[in-house]
């Protein structure tokens, strides 16, 4: 790796593209729901319309994406902060990403069953 950089297509690389992609998902998620929000106050039976589309398995499938999305930028953000802010952090930076990683999939398995959950119910009936 060339002297001075942490970003030549390894951890710090992909943490940076995937700190963007989930910062601009989410911005697009906040974007949507201030939007279907914002229809209560033209039509409230369109907004009911509207929210009972979301009310589906895909939409829950999507919800579940939105947690990841939301999860890992919080939690690359911390690890950001750190790089930037601890005068280890560079050293460190490969560490904390695995770290983040790690921490992302443990939550985000234990997220599984009550984001899935209800669209499993819905499907098959239980």
């Amino acid at each position: 790796m060339p002297a001075g950089t942490l970003y030549r297509g390894r951890e710090g690389m992909w943490s940076w593209v995937a700190h963007r992609v989930t910062g601009v998902l989410i911005f697009f998620f906040l974007f949507v729901h201030v939007l279907d929000t914002a229809l209560v106050r033209v039509s409230p039976e369109a907004y009911d319309e509207v929210v009972a589309t979301y009310k589906t398995p895909l939409v829950a499938l999507l919800e579940y994406g939105l947690v990841a999305a939301i999860l890992f930028h919080a939690l690359n953000g911390l690890r950001v902060i750190a790089v930037d802010f601890w005068s280890q952090g560079p050293r460190y930076q490969k560490q904390m990403f695995w770290a983040v990683m790690g921490i992302w999939f443990v939550l985000m398995v234990g997220a599984l069953y009550p984001v899935l959950g209800h669209a499993v119910r819905e499907v098959f009936g239980s």
